[in-house]
């Protein structure tokens, strides 16, 4: 993955930078949220379960932005000028056409969140590493060490379950799309 550079990134301030935090958290709960529902419409009720837990979770994320924004003003920004390369900031679980199937098993949840989790981790490593601000750096480190808690619980789901069995997604009668 091609990081940005923060130079050219316009997070040059605690602000900017809380801004791109709270849109990463904000995005990666309406992404869970709609996971759920889709799973929910398809009767996979263990992973809506664990979908709705993992919004749950990012919900605290958005809290614990929200409190170290206290004081802040933080600045308006459009979806096409945030700091990221991809349309979705890094945390939101990424949804492709091989990653989501209305049969999933909690472990494929588990590894989708753990992927964003770590893409979370990423971005604010690079900060870390990148900024020439004292302030962005120590703010980064610790939304990253947050992230970095997420990742390590979210490994630890995932050990508890073993992969699905070769043919998990083959369904004899597959929903039908109505027209």
């Amino acid at each position: 993955m091609n990081k940005p550079d923060p130079q050219d990134t316009g997070i040059q301030s605690v602000e900017h930078l809380l801004a791109h935090a709270l849109a990463m958290e904000v995005e990666a709960v309406e992404r869970y949220e709609s996971l759920a529902d889709q799973m929910e419409t398809h009767n996979n009720r263990d992973v809506a379960a664990l979908f709705r837990k993992l919004a749950e979770i990012e919900k605290l994320h958005v809290d614990n932005v929200n409190d170290i924004s206290e004081g802040h003003t933080l600045p308006h920004i459009a979806p096409w000028e945030y700091s990221w390369e991809a349309p979705e900031s890094p945390e939101a679980p990424s949804v492709s056409a091989e990653g989501l199937h209305y049969m999933m098993h909690p472990y494929h949840a588990i590894a989708m969140a753990l992927e964003a989790e770590r893409r979370g981790v990423d971005f604010y490593d690079h900060l870390v590493a990148q900024s020439d601000r004292e302030d962005i750096r120590k703010l980064a480190a610790e939304l990253c060490e947050t992230e970095r808690e997420h990742v390590t619980l979210l490994e630890g789901w995932l050990a508890r379950f073993q992969p699905p069995p070769k043919g998990w997604n083959e369904d004899p009668d597959p929903p039908s799309l109505q027209g």
